[in-house]
């Protein structure tokens, strides 16, 4: 992505709308505006204008906002035409403004010259995404938090903490004929404890922030008839699945979101596991095995009147090893078997509910969350990526691996090394060290015009 030229799109989603937004970024954006608008405009004031084609006739009319560099979201002379959101009328004005010798934007573009041009960092940039995605109202308030520099101040305070340590080590390193020993000092104990302790806890808020971006995916898988797709139906709260008595009813994956205090959860309902000489159903249990595998959570849900034979058990070996496994006993309205929750002998939790009178959900909503490791409760989470978590946890093995080296070796020039790699392992997140290839895989994702 050229960074010397100007780009425009329509900022406002596909479709007809009261309101339609044009935004302009870039070197060109004060002549562009003169021609298309007839006059010069005022910067931070918002003007009544006529946007004018080539022949001088209007193409629209509506605001124009021009924000003069540095002073604007990109950090470039940027300009906002406010119209009418007819997909037509915004069409004919863009096409005006790439005539004027502006450039169709590509997804992400306004965002990176932001970062590009340190209006923002890649954490905040990567919130503005976020912001738009966000699937509930927690991992908005997170992804706002993010975009205020909640998180990227964190790992500048991290990075602090780090760049005093390897000034304590490289001073005792360049002092080694000092009779005292800064490195087995009670100053370093000190520093390191602090450190660890300051990984500790923002990682484990990252994670939160994690959760409530991503969420967790949750399989329901077992023999047909056992009331996985009832169970999809309670959760969801809405008739998503086709409910009958005839087995192998479901055929194909089903997909639901809910969320849980917040946090969303993704539900994947699968056709019954068993042998069948039905082409069409033998699809269907490759795929349920297939979602399985890329599950977070796996729920096996038996029929409550077979949970005494244990035959339920042999469709364990369907689910890897890796996956975790809670045991569903669901139609306890029919067996009478009171609601709860037990253990099995291998170790495993089982949960007895009712989906078709929806008894027992809580139950299992609850063991959700614990299961992934959420708290609702916890304040201030701001959203995190799954990238973001891989720089902390190399960041800390590097950290880790660096005192070792000291511990075992009295090694404080690799040690020193370590805390450098630790260092660089955090500016990823920040984007101050972050390949090209990277930043164009992180800003594709975004809309255009953002």
């Amino acid at each position: 992505m050229a960074n010397n030229d100007t780009i425009a799109a329509v900022a406002t989603a596909s479709g007809r709308g009261g309101i339609g937004i044009i935004r302009i970024s870039g070197t060109n954006t004060k002549q562009i505006s003169q021609q298309l608008l007839g006059s010069e405009i005022p910067a931070r004031q918002a003007c009544f204008k006529l946007f004018k084609a080539n022949d001088n006739s209007t193409i629209d009319s509506g605001l124009a906002l021009y924000f003069k560099s540095p002073a604007s979201y990109t950090g470039e002379d940027t300009l906002e035409l406010q119209g009418h959101g007819g997909p037509v009328v915004l069409d004919m004005l863009l096409k005006r403004v790439l005539a004027l010798g502006a450039r169709l934007a590509e997804p992400g573009e306004f965002t990176q010259r932001a970062f590009l041009n340190n209006k923002l960092d890649l954490a905040q940039a990567e919130a503005v995404a976020d912001i738009i995605d966000a699937g509930t109202a927690a991992a908005a308030s997170s992804a706002q938090r993010s975009l205020q520099g909640a998180f990227s101040e964190r790992i500048n305070d991290l990075q602090r903490q780090l760049t005093h340590l390897r000034l304590y080590v490289e001073s005792a390193i360049d002092f080694s004929d000092e009779d005292i020993d800064f490195l087995a000092g009670e100053e370093l104990q000190k520093i390191i404890s602090n450190l660890q302790q300051a990984f500790k806890t923002i990682t484990e808020t990252a994670k939160q922030g994690s959760l409530l971006r991503d969420g967790m995916t949750v399989v329901l898988a077992g023999k047909p008839n056992a009331g996985k797709s009832s169970l999809l139906n309670a959760l969801s709260q809405r008739d998503t699945a086709i409910v009958t008595a005839v087995a192998g009813t479901t055929r194909d994956v089903l997909k639901e979101q809910i969320q849980i205090d917040g946090m969303p959860v993704h539900i994947i309902d699968t056709a019954g596991l068993r042998e069948t000489s039905d082409i069409i159903e033998q699809e269907g249990v490759k795929r349920a095995k297939h979602a399985i595998s890329q599950a977070d959570q796996v729920l096996l849900v038996v029929d409550d009147q077979e949970s005494s034979s244990d035959d339920y058990l042999s469709l364990l070996n369907d689910i890897p090893a890796s996956v975790p496994v809670t045991i569903v006993f669901n139609k306890v309205d029919i067996t009478g078997t009171q609601v709860g929750e037990t253990t099995s002998k291998d170790g495993r939790t089982i949960i007895r509910l009712s989906a078709k009178h929806k008894d027992g959900l809580n139950l299992l909503t609850q063991h959700l969350k614990e299961r992934m490791g959420f708290n609702s409760e916890e304040k201030n989470v701001f959203l995190a990526r799954r990238r973001h978590l891989d720089a902390l946890t190399r960041s800390h093995a590097f950290l880790n691996d660096g005192i070792a080296q000291l511990l075992h070796y009295q090694a404080g020039e690799m040690f020193a090394e370590d805390l450098r790699l630790a260092q660089n392992a955090l500016s990823e997140i920040t984007g101050k060290m972050t390949p090209d290839d990277l930043l164009g895989e992180i800003f594709s994702s975004f809309c255009i015009g953002k």
